[in-house]
């Protein structure tokens, strides 16, 4: 397939300010470019890919649900979505999770998910209850109510007057105080913020605390302290408060295990999902939440209202043929595993004059850099020093994810396919290190 010359690229971008990357096609872990250059998504897109590109098998579910049905009413039943649903229920869902809603992506889910803890209260005749707690470094989708409860600044920006002033907490998040550099106690009485909030906020006015199990694009995958999630839960139900994980991210088997929250043994009450459901071959989120929460909805005869194209046959189809590969390939377990080998490659970057800290779970994972290692002094916000890193690495062949916002200057996040190999992991981890070499140069050049 031929390239297209730069006015073409630019005609092809709503907003032309820069020249695009081009793909012409993908196959397991890579991208290939019109010229057909091989590039490592080492980032499977915004942390999306899991089964890896080109999987026939998918295309033909695709094709079979066009053959026999197109567009229905998203509350209608489809065998699609009977299917879907039998799988979840049956194979992917936390205990205690019985109920699905299919939507369009991951702004959605959250958005309904919003919506369905206010439905949730009014419908039980608490409707004072409308408050939604966030973090103060987080991203939940670019929708209103997404930005309200979120905080990623960079996305936030000028969106001001039109957001929802919801209450938000400092997030488990403290560079210094993990590295050994502050003899302060935050992380460990993280969760604790979230009770101050609620009380400040008045607890008859909440209906729900949200959060990622770990932080990604605004915070390059920060993983909360051990029991964070347990102490969270905790005082939820003490105050009534529904927990909303956001999952967007990390589930589909992204950390290693089904679910983020998986690993706290903390079941929420709302748990929304993308990315990872459709494995990036079809626009596909979901919302599951407990029969206690629906209940309300089911006795007052309410229903969540719909976007247009949620639950859309082919969508959910793709759905679940790529959870069947996942089960029948053992896909989790080699994230597990993968993420691991990739961890201990990326150990040896931990001593990099600019790495200031390497974080995550399964192949979920995140490296934040730093102008001084050895006092954790960040990169001026204009030298866009993760820019250059991703930059750099894409002309060597390989993708990464830029991540940060607020106190994270700098970051990047590694969530490649899940089928990657051995070779594939030396050559992120080597592609990374010239990386950053190559960008330090470039922010000292400019500053003589």
């Amino acid at each position: 397939m031929p390239g297209m010359d730069t006015a073409d690229a630019l005609r092809s971008t709503f907003i032309p300010h820069s020249v695009p990357f081009q793909v012409s096609r993908a196959e397991g872990a890579y991208l290939y470019t019109p010229e057909g250059r091989p590039v490592l998504d080492a980032a499977g897109g915004a942390i999306v890919g899991n089964i890896g590109y080109g999987r026939e098998e998918v295309a033909e579910a695709a094709a079979q649900t066009l053959r026999e049905i197109g567009y229905v009413l998203p509350t209608w039943v489809t065998p699609q979505k009977e299917a879907l649903v039998d799988r979840l229920q049956r194979s992917w869902l936390p205990a205690g999770i019985t109920r699905a809603s299919f939507v369009s992506g991951g702004s959605e889910s959250v958005d309904a998910a919003v919506r369905l803890a206010r439905q949730h209260h009014v419908c039980a005749g608490r409707p004072e209850r409308w408050k939604v707690v966030g973090t103060d470094l987080s991203y939940h989708g670019v929708t209103l109510s997404g930005l309200s409860v979120g905080n990623h600044r960079p996305r936030r920006v000028g969106m001001d007057p039109l957001l929802y002033d919801m209450p938000k907490v400092p997030a488990p998040y403290s560079l210094e105080e993990s590295q050994g550099r502050s003899e302060g106690t935050f992380l460990q009485k993280a969760a604790e913020e979230i009770e101050r909030a609620i009380l400040e906020a008045g607890p008859e006015t909440v209906a729900a605390f949200i959060a990622e199990p770990i932080t990604g694009s605004a915070g390059g995958a920060i993983v909360p302290p051990p029991g964070y999630w347990e102490r969270a839960a905790e005082i939820c139900r003490s105050y009534g408060v529904l927990l909303i994980a956001d999952e967007v991210m990390t589930g589909f088997g992204r950390t290693g295990k089904r679910f983020g929250l998986e690993h706290e043994g903390v079941t929420p009450d709302i748990l929304v999902s993308g990315k990872g459901l459709t494995g990036g071959y079809a626009p596909g989120g979901g919302v599951y939440a407990t029969e206690d929460v629906v209940t309300p909805l089911a006795e007052a005869k309410q229903d969540l209202m719909f976007y247009t194209f949620a639950a859309h046959p082919m969508v959910l189809a793709v759905a679940n043929k790529v959870l069947e590969i996942m089960e029948r390939e053992a896909l989790v377990e080699r994230a597990a595993k993968m993420g691991a080998r990739l961890r201990e490659r990326l150990a040896e970057l931990e001593d990099h004059p600019h790495v200031g800290e390497v974080r995550g779970r399964g192949l979920m994972l995140g490296v934040e850099f730093v102008k001084d290692r050895e006092t954790l002094e960040r990169f001026p916000t204009e030298a866009r020093f993760a820019g250059k890193v991703v930059a750099s690495a894409l002309e060597r062949g390989v993708f990464f994810y830029p991540a940060g916002s607020g106190p994270v200057h700098d970051a990047v996040m590694l969530g490649p396919p899940f089928v990657i190999t051995e070779d594939d992991i030396d050559l992120m981890v080597d592609t990374l290190r010239a990386a950053i070499d190559e960008a330090a140069a470039r922010v000292a050049s400019a500053a003589v």
